[in-house]
């Protein structure tokens, strides 16, 4: 018989809101409304009253352990009487499609930047790590993009482990969502910087367990502390078609747009052609891939309307 074990012990202690709120302490809030226009995303607004009860406490906490890091790097160094250079702290985020993601990633790298010992903050989506489309279309696997097997690991993990090893220059491959491809061109240029958060659907993915006990890294083994978006299905559906209506209006009109043939639906049209999308692909990709992978994270932001966090599960030390 195949029973599914269950303990009644969780690893995170729960926030709900308001208590997590106060855990903000003192810290000032850096950021105008200017600047929180500019960190939105398409569909999700962040306002102060987000920044000021959710991210300014999860940015005093991080601060902590990058400053603690920092600190134990000096030390190590100090003790094997060897110099390795900067070692940036790496943060991993992760969420389904549509779960602001990006905007997370834009509002930690703004904040964290302000504070005096990590001044220099990089954000790298791995969507510039995805196999580019004609590799893909090769391959058959063009309805399965953002899925782990759309991305090329090695790229991914090499350049993690030269951003881990304190190398400098680093570069990341730059992917464009209005041609929905990477760009051969392009590069993102990751140098001397403090603290690196790395943004992706999978990215705190396990390898498979090696039979011969030879080590397989992944992604993960990289990341001093990750976080995870997390929300109920039907929210993140409505959030995903709500997207693809504003792109619709806008990103899709452009004939440079991979979409671009989206853009002259009706609008019972799009909803039923943003919602087949989400079922048949990122639905599919969200329940084997993606939410397997939250009890892997060592911080939960759980969401409700508006983009709002409800509660904060952080693992316990």
């Amino acid at each position: 018989m195949n029973q599914r074990t269950t303990v009644a012990f969780s690893p995170y202690a729960l926030y709900p809101r308001e208590e997590w709120a106060r855990l903000r302490a003192d810290t000032p809030m850096p950021l105008s409304e200017a600047e929180l226009e500019n960190l939105s995303g398409l569909t999700e607004k962040i306002s102060t009253h987000e920044v000021v009860e959710i991210y300014l406490p999860l940015s005093r906490l991080l601060n902590f352990y990058v400053e603690a890091a920092q600190r134990l790097h000096g030390a190590t160094e100090g003790f094997l009487r060897k110099g390795t250079g900067k070692m940036p702290f790496v943060i991993g985020l992760a969420g389904s499609v549509a779960a602001g993601k990006s905007t997370t990633g834009r509002v930690l790298r703004a904040l964290l930047a302000r504070w005096p010992s990590h001044r220099r903050v990089e954000l790298v989506p791995t969507d510039g790590f995805l196999f580019p489309n004609a590799v893909l279309e090769e391959r058959g696997m063009m309805n399965r993009k953002g899925f782990p097997e759309s991305y090329d690991l090695t790229k991914l993990l090499t350049f993690l482990a030269a951003v881990k090893s304190g190398s400098s220059p680093v570069e990341a491959p730059v992917y464009s969502h209005l041609v929905y491809d990477v760009l051969p061109d392009q590069k993102l240029i990751i140098d001397q910087a403090d603290i690196v958060i790395v943004e992706g659907l999978n990215v705190l993915q396990p390898a498979k367990l090696p039979k011969d006990g030879e080590a397989i890294p992944y992604v993960s083994d990289f990341f001093d502390f990750s976080i995870y978006i997390d929300a109920a299905e039907e929210l993140v559906q409505n959030w995903y078609v709500e997207r693809f209506l504003r792109l619709r209006q806008t990103a899709f009109r452009d004939p440079a747009s991979y979409f671009h043939r989206y853009a002259a639906l009706s609008e019972d049209e799009a909803v039923a052609t943003g919602l087949s999308i989400w079922r048949e692909i990122n639905l599919v990709n969200l329940r084997d891939n993606i939410l397997p992978t939250r009890q892997r994270a060592d911080l939960i932001l759980r969401k409700g309307a508006d983009h709002a966090v409800e509660t904060v599960a952080l693992r316990k030390l």
